[in-house]
């Protein structure tokens, strides 16, 4: 399929490979364009790519219409990753009343592994161009990693500190957030914390169920 980006359309490709010992299937989500590189977030020259901002917004969206296509209905969307941020708002705003996430609850873990700098500063003006509303992404006039871990915080059902070294303006904002959070704890016992996380999430309690 295609999608538009500031006006532009892009093809969608979606590759899945099989996990056999854990009987589960992983997709990606594919573009020749915005994927298809020798460097990740940064050209030769160590720049930000001018585009960073819709291969995020390419990313999520694609991920959305990807879980549509197969006719699945998620009762939870986890997201890691600074790129994966922009999908609460996506959620909140444009795909609200599909039915297909009525009962979705989104959580975000939230990280220090980031880039300096900011993207591209049209980045809000394209997400509205999507249908997200200007007031969701008011944070995004200037689109850094910070604000875009604040994006996530404002919009998320559930939040998890993934990162020992979490920015502190971050860590405030989710303290500030009345959802479930679960702070960070080391690796040991991730697994069962997680599951309870979870059922918390999809309980519709609020309080934290992990220090």
């Amino acid at each position: 399929m295609n999608l538009s980006v500031d006006d532009t359309d892009h093809p969608l490709i979606i590759k899945v490979a099989s996990i056999p010992t854990a009987r589960m299937q992983v997709y990606f989500i594919d573009n020749e364009s915005y994927f298809k590189r020798k460097f990740v977030l940064r050209d030769a020259d160590n720049e930000l790519f001018p585009d960073n901002d819709e291969r995020a917004i390419f990313f999520v969206r694609g991920v959305i219409e990807t879980v549509k296509k197969l006719g699945w209905a998620p009762d939870i969307i986890h997201c890691n990753g600074w790129m994966a941020n922009l999908l609460p708002a996506y959620l909140k705003d444009v795909y609200n009343e599909d039915p297909y996430f009525s009962n979705s609850k989104v959580i975000c873990s939230l990280y220090d592994e980031g880039f300096e700098g900011a993207l591209n500063s049209r980045m809000a003006e394209k997400m509205v161009q999507d249908g997200v509303k200007p007031e969701t992404v008011s944070m995004l006039k200037e689109p850094t990693f910070n604000n875009l871990n604040a994006l996530a915080v404002a919009h998320a059902d559930g939040l998890i500190i993934g990162s020992e070294n979490l920015d502190n303006e971050t860590v405030t904002q989710v303290e500030e957030r009345d959802v479930p959070t679960m702070r960070y704890h080391g690796e040991e016992g991730y697994v069962a914390d997680i599951n309870n996380f979870y059922d918390t999430i999809l309980e519709g309690k609020t309080e934290a169920v992990a220090e």
